[in-house]
């Protein structure tokens, strides 16, 4: 259906997530469309592999039902868009294009919901958010939002390295050793808080 559309080019499929990871690193795609559920992992985690290397992909993730917690992880991974599989044709091509102009098709409100907790501390404070330096809970929230080191670095008007040095320090707080723990601890945190 993709394929047939003048204005749209399909540069590649995949099956599993470590196909769609080495197919988006080798073609570069404006837009990577990606099911939530893959057979050796999750869309939702090529995404945040995706966004980590390459912010200038979007991802449109794709899912069988409107299940909140795939959709906080989404949003954590970067996601641009949500939608359900039975999407009709015609809607599942505007989202594409959407996407790819750089809208997002995720709630506000639950990317509101989401981020609230990071702002305030939320209903039910964790002893490790109370640890964090407002910068650090700052930079949480962004990596929550999926952004890369040099992408917070632009929002906050900082260096990389500095920044870097924010998420070594953040992580090491929270007693984690990946970006993609922190953010879902995020989720966990708003999924808690629901």
């Amino acid at each position: 259906m993709l394929a047939g559309e003048a204005d749209i080019e399909v540069v590649g499929e995949a099956g599993t997530a470590a196909e769609a990871q080495a197919r988006v690193t080798a073609t570069r795609p404006d837009v990577a469309v990606l099911d939530v559920r893959l057979p050796d992992g999750s869309g939702v985690e090529v995404c945040r592999d995706i966004r980590s290397r390459d912010e200038s992909v979007r991802c449109l993730m794709l899912t069988s039902f409107a299940d909140d917690e795939a959709l906080f992880d989404a949003i954590m991974a970067g996601a641009s868009g949500y939608v359900l599989k039975d999407i009709r044709g015609a809607e599942l091509l505007t989202a594409v294009r959407e996407v790819a102009a750089g809208k997002s098709l995720l709630d506000p409100a639950a990317t509101a919901r989401v981020l609230e907790r990071l702002r305030d501390g939320g209903a039910k404070p964790d002893d490790r958010l109370a640890r964090l330096t407002d910068q650090e809970r700052r930079i949480l929230e962004l990596i929550g939002e999926g952004l890369t080191n040099r992408a917070i670095g632009e929002r906050l008007h900082l260096a990389e390295k500095t920044i870097k040095n924010y998420v070594s320090s953040l992580l090491g707080k929270l007693g984690m050793q990946r970006r993609s723990q922190a953010a879902a601890f995020v989720a966990r945190l708003e999924a808690e808080n629901r």
